[in-house]
């Protein structure tokens, strides 16, 4: 029982864990996508007309396959953590509209919106200690403090 008592003193690894496991999970399943050129982006692209976007579909779609390989690689490294969540966030809520747009049903659209849940908590609690945005920005943190307190 000591354990449940312990409080989260793990918390900054559990975040680790959850950033690099989504984070491989994202480049493997855009990298497709991304390899796909220009006829699959296209296609992809046109999800945006959903928004009322409908210029430069194949542009959109580049845009969504980079998010999930790039984005993927720097939530790994918690690096432009909140950059990259939000970028995320906003390919998941496309492909969420896409999937009930095309009449999926819950079990079509249901993983894009629990990964749209996802980066949108991670956008509000950031990578924790264990990430480069910690290491590079935290000091200036720190010494801003300093001065205003």
């Amino acid at each position: 029982m000591a354990i449940l008592r312990a409080g989260y003193k793990t918390k900054n690894f559990g975040l680790l864990l959850l950033r690099v496991g989504i984070g491989v999970m994202f480049i493997l399943h855009g990298w497709p996508k991304l390899a796909g050129g220009m006829a699959r982006w296209e296609v992809i692209g046109q999800n945006m007309g959903l928004l009322g976007i409908d210029f430069m579909p194949v542009f959109w779609g580049f845009m969504a396959a980079v998010a999930e390989v790039f984005g993927g690689g720097l939530l790994i490294l918690g690096f432009l953590f909140r950059p990259a969540t939000a970028l995320l966030f906003f390919t998941m809520v496309v492909a969420t509209l896409r999937h009930v747009a095309a009449g999926d049903g819950f079990g079509g659209y249901s993983h894009s919106l629990e990964a749209a849940i996802l980066f949108f908590a991670l956008l509000l609690i950031g990578p924790g200690k264990y990430s480069l945005d910690h290491h590079l920005f935290q000091n200036e943190k720190k010494r801003s403090r300093k001065y205003y307190a």
